[in-house]
């Protein structure tokens, strides 16, 4: 088993949810912490331990962000005008390896990372190698040609676990998908609620 499967079997048994809605998560045999008293961690949480818990969700399932990435995005949402919770998912979501696991070019958001980090992915014809790139309205990110055949991809493409939200236009034939516009987060298909306003009042206390 991979260290990045490792990651994700881990954080969804932490936190007791199937994170990314995926059929082989632990959690749906499972749904207790890990540990041998993993059963017995129900108590009532502290305010402090469900906006800490809630960044640690939304940052897991983003392919567990180190807390400098996730922090400075955070600080970013904060500078907008606008909601600072509303901003933070526009800016997650606007992540090139976010677009490329939404576009369900690859399965797994910790794959689409490592395909973008490979140089498998364009955005407006070229070559964009940096998962952290941010995506602007109405840019075109395709799969290269000479990866298009491979098996992650052809893998995903074929999956039912998971629709492409409506601010993408993908073109399954062509393997492209035009970024349309910055979601809210009642537009954004978590399997789980996430909960940014606590993240807000995580960082605002911390």
């Amino acid at each position: 088993m991979s260290k990045r499967t490792q990651a994700k079997h881990k954080l969804d048994r932490r936190m007791g949810e199937n994170i990314w809605g995926r059929a082989k998560s632990p959690v749906n045999k499972r749904e207790y912490g890990p540990g041998q008293h993993g059963q017995r961690r129900k108590g009532k949480m502290s305010d402090f331990g469900m906006q800490l818990r809630a960044k640690q969700k939304l940052k897991g399932y983003y392919g567990d962000l180190t807390e400098k990435q996730f922090r400075r995005i955070y600080a970013e949402a904060e500078r907008r005008r606008g909601d600072t919770g509303e901003n933070l998912i526009s800016l997650l979501e606007r992540r090139l390896d976010a677009v490329v696991y939404r576009a369900k070019f690859v399965p797994t958001v910790f794959a689409a990372r490592q395909f973008v980090n490979h140089g498998h992915i364009k955005v407006n014809g070229k070559r964009v190698n940096i998962p952290s790139y941010q995506v602007k309205d109405g840019d075109i990110i395709e799969v290269k040609e000479k990866s298009r055949q491979m098996g992650l991809v052809l893998e995903a493409m074929q999956s039912s676990e998971r629709d492409t939200p409506e601010y993408l236009d993908v073109d399954d034939s062509k393997l492209t998908a035009t970024y349309l516009r910055a979601p809210s987060l009642g537009d954004v298909p978590y399997p789980v609620q996430m909960e940014p306003n606590l993240v807000v009042e995580y960082y605002a206390q911390n």
